[in-house]
């Protein structure tokens, strides 16, 4: 059976975007899959701690509410298994400069970072390594993840193979795998960007903990095109072939042959609520369940960290050995 991990960031609540694109794979997956909140990441920028810990938090009780079983599956916190950063510098001594500044999200976030006068921290640069240490630890096979992740999942890949090849075969390659359909859900204000937890256009995104109220408000006032029908076309009408897309990830449908059934904007975005509103409601009253027993969620953390400790230690000891150092 193919062994399945994924992870997601602590910087900002969790969206529709991360759901559907993500999570809702997570649940599908075959039974021993890891799943992680990766702390870590979140130190890059710049950050407040109490925050992060809320949020690391916040974010495992919504993966259990929105059906990860411990039973099932390994739930836990990157900076609760040591081997993630044991084995990252070992891939920082595999990968190149060249190939970490080519990172797209580098260059985004770094442009961001110098308009708004902030330093750039080095973590930026070097954290898909991080990522691709997350990934190799486990021998994991299939990466599920959304469309902006894609491109780490690819340098993982490359590293991989890269010390494979030098030190003799350490690593599983692993492959990524997207949803069919809203691997990238947009930003509702603005279709050309994706609906990120950072993000500060709270208008344009949906929380996986806004009241449906709210989820319909914003849906509503969601940007469309000025021209013609509703037509599915990403390049030349991105406003409606986003709420296409998540219409068709919440129902099962096809946005194309959805497109079919509207002659305007009203009805689809109706639709487009309603169904959004009906997928994260029973979300939202597991969350609010969970979270009247935060000692359970922590005791799933700890249980899964264990376990996680367990399965990595082997690999990153070999990829230790393999590489040229000394056992302990």
């Amino acid at each position: 059976m193919a062994r399945v991990f994924s992870g997601i960031k602590p910087t900002g609540h969790m969206t529709l975007g991360n759901y559907l694109g993500a999570v809702r794979q997570w649940v599908a997956a075959p039974d021993d899959g890891l799943f992680c909140v990766v702390d870590l990441h979140a130190l890059t920028v710049e950050h407040d701690p109490a925050r992060v810990r809320r949020l690391s938090r916040q974010a495992a009780t919504l993966l259990l509410a929105s059906g990860l079983d411990p039973e099932r599956c390994t739930l836990f916190a990157q900076s609760h298994v040591d081997e993630h950063t044991r084995l990252a510098y070992v891939l920082e001594c595999t990968a190149s400069d060249g190939e970490l500044r080519r990172m797209v999200q580098y260059k985004e976030k770094t442009a961001k970072a110098r308009t708004s006068g902030e330093q750039v921290r080095l973590s930026l640069l070097t954290y898909p390594v991080l990522m691709a240490a997350d990934i190799l630890a486990y021998g994991t096979d299939e990466v599920p993840v959304g469309e902006d992740q894609r491109q780490h999942v690819e340098l993982t890949r490359d590293l991989a193979v890269r010390f494979n090849q030098r030190y003799g075969h350490t690593f599983t390659v692993p492959r990524a795998t997207l949803p069919p359909v809203a691997a990238r859900v947009m930003n509702l204000q603005d279709p050309t960007s994706k609906m990120g937890k950072s993000d500060d256009s709270g208008p344009g995104i949906v929380y996986l903990l806004d009241e449906p109220e709210t989820v319909v408000r914003k849906v509503m006032r969601a940007v469309t095109d000025n021209e013609g029908g509703v037509v599915y076309d990403r390049a030349a009408r991105p406003g409606a072939a986003n709420l296409l897309d998540v219409l068709a990830a919440c129902t099962g449908g096809d946005p194309e042959r959805l497109a079919e059934g509207y002659e305007g904007y009203g009805a689809l975005k109706r639709d487009v609520a309603e169904a959004v509103v009906e997928v994260l409601r029973p979300v939202r009253e597991r969350h609010a369940e969970l979270a009247a027993d935060p000692a359970a969620v922590e005791r799933v953390l700890r249980a899964g960290a264990e376990r996680a400790r367990g399965l990595a230690r082997p690999v990153v000891d070999r990829a230790y050995e393999a590489i040229g150092l000394l056992a302990p």
